[in-house]
């Protein structure tokens, strides 16, 4: 019956039955009714759906649109491979996700507060966000840095703001995400620096560090060092910490970005995979075995707008994650098979036009990456499209995934999406179109080539730039901006960071220099040039650095020094 009724409904959109009725009798009795409403929609144009990344939607999803799909091969179990219902075999029921709101701004000691507070209010992980300068590897008191200081997060240029950062919070009991690239390294040796001196047993701290290098190039131009030194210092993180702290997410392989500069959600995915390959492919050219680091690592995806789809896309990735670490790389451990990932809110589908409504936003954005399996989260605050977060907005945006968490009732079965046409069909539709594009980034000569020759960059950029058409043209609406609008804004109340900060920071710094061992804190940096020029680890050496009080910016020059600046071609 279900093929006779899709059939139907193709009939009255075109072809010589265009406009007929449907005669009742066509269908048996019991679906009589469901044939008068046919019939009396038949006059009503039908709105026609895509979603954003151009994947048609169809009004009605039969099990004849997976004819030939195998629960047992596409879906399996939670917990077992190929992992498409989620990584863990209870889900939610065993343990919820990680509440991980991403906060840091102006001081350390104003940042601490922030973590301390959020912490007090039933948070369950710490995620920090550093400003512009500790992103470049710049300290305070460059000429760059100039009105940039602790204004997108936290500055941080040595480890005395390291320690004020995390006063009071015992890292061996927290999780903690840094959202750090270029300069992870050095970031990570400033954390372990400061939970050495807590006390800690290194082999207990958990979190992850960012550390994904290539989404720089792409999409978010925090880089600094060429490509190739650049991967260099990854694979160095990648066997430190299987040593050293064995149970730190040693990258997060992040679509998020990605997904922020304009991609479609099968683009996302695609492209973040690629990179995790590469990534794969390196850390085995420079002697690790797949199942040494793939378990430490982890990914960071955008859950935006498009509910289905972004269900359908996590289920999507994890699966062809899991197909390619097994099939291409030969794994055998189980865990190096897991994507686990981290999810963020949209920050771009955030409007400064009517921000209450962000809420709306968020919330459902948050119900798709439970329902798509996440094992943290992030919930934007409403009124990030105009700053960073008051307390109040950050409260409510934690208050969103606890009142999801303890009151939706949806962590109570895992994966209860599992089996839907709708959802089935989309998961397929992502997966072939994700692994259509690494097959062409493959012919290419790897992730690497596709983003020195701007073919990475350029599909982003064509969809970001059809994107805008839509909503610049009102075929993809926008409430508040483009429709719905109102005559007048009502104000909210929004962060401002106090210009003071800057220069107390400069102070602190320069202060630090004055009174440190500036000969033990130059050999430090020496060690660091020497080791770049040759094959050595990185990683001890920027230890031994931090812990001589050099600052962020020194070590950064000291790798500059030894690889140079990434100079960026235009890509049109």
């Amino acid at each position: 019956m279900a093929y006779r009724y899709r059939s139907l409904i193709r009939a009255r959109r075109a072809g010589p039955w265009a406009g007929w009725p449907i005669p009742a009798f066509y269908f048996p009795l019991s679906v009589a009714i469901m044939t008068d409403e046919i019939n009396k929609r038949a006059a009503l144009p039908e709105r026609k759906s895509a979603s954003p990344g151009g994947l048609p939607i169809e009004a009605v999803v039969t099990p004849e649109d997976l004819r030939g799909w195998d629960p047992e091969r596409e879906l399996g179990y939670p917990g077992a491979f190929p992992f498409t219902r989620g990584v863990y075999p209870t889900m939610y029921r065993g343990r919820l996700w990680t509440m991980r709101q991403y906060a840091g701004f102006g001081s350390a000691a104003e940042s601490n507060r922030r973590y301390r507070y959020l912490l007090a209010q039933g948070q369950t992980g710490l995620s920090v966000a550093f400003d512009l300068p500790t992103q470049i590897g710049m300290d305070s008191d460059h000429a760059l840095a100039q009105g940039e200081v602790g204004k997108v997060g936290v500055a941080i240029d040595s480890l005395e703001d390291m320690q004020g950062l995390f006063e009071g919070i015992p890292l061996e009991r927290v999780s903690t995400s840094m959202t750090i690239n270029a300069t992870a390294a050095i970031l990570l040796a400033l954390y372990v620096a400061v939970a050495k001196q807590q006390g800690a047993n290194l082999k207990r701290l958990a979190g992850t560090v960012q550390n994904d290098i290539l989404k720089e190039y792409i999409a978010r131009g925090t880089y600094i060092y060429p490509l190739r030194p650049a991967m260099r210092i990854v694979t160095d993180i990648f066997a430190w910490c299987r040593t050293e702290i064995p149970n730190w997410n040693a990258i997060s392989i992040s679509g998020y970005h990605i997904r922020e500069a304009g991609s479609t959600d099968v683009q996302e995915i695609a492209f973040t995979l690629a990179n995790g390959i590469a990534y794969v492919e390196a850390a085995i050219s420079a002697g690790l075995t797949i199942d040494e680091f793939a378990p430490q690592l982890s990914f960071f995806f955008n859950s935006h707008n498009d509910f289905l789809m972004q269900v359908a896309k996590f289920r999507a990735a994890r699966r062809l994650w899991g197909r390619t670490i097994r099939e291409r790389f030969a794994a055998r451990d189980a865990r190096s098979m897991m994507l686990r990932f981290h999810a963020q809110t949209a920050g771009s589908s955030l409007t400064a036009q009517q921000p209450e409504n962000n809420l709306v936003r968020v919330g459902l954005q948050c119900l798709a990456a439970v329902l798509g399996g996440c094992q943290s989260l992030h919930a934007n605050a409403l009124d990030e499209a105009l700053a960073l977060p008051t307390e109040q907005s950050a409260l409510l945006a934690l208050r969103t995934q606890q009142i999801l968490a303890h009151e939706s009732g949806v962590v109570n079965t895992a994966d209860p999406v599992a089996g839907s046409y709708a959802i089935e069909k989309l998961t397929n539709e992502i997966e072939a179109g994700a692994a259509e594009y690494i097959s062409k980034i493959d012919a290419m000569g790897g992730m690497l080539r596709a983003i020195e020759g701007g073919y990475v960059q350029q599909e982003i950029q064509k969809a970001a730039y059809e994107y805008q058409q839509a909503v610049d043209s009102g075929t993809q609406v926008v409430v508040g901006v483009n429709r719905f609008q109102e005559d007048t804004e009502r104000p909210i109340p929004t962060l401002q960071i106090d210009p003071e900060i800057e220069r107390t920071q400069v102070a602190r710094l320069q202060g630090l220099r004055a009174r440190r061992d500036t000969g033990k804190t130059r050999c430090s940096l020496e060690e660091i040039e020497r080791r770049a020029r040759c094959d050595e680890n990185l990683m001890p050496a920027i230890l031994t650095a931090v812990e001589s009080w050099a600052t962020v910016g020194e070590i950064s020059d000291s790798l500059r020094r030894a690889f140079g600046e990434y100079q960026e071609s235009v890509v049109l």
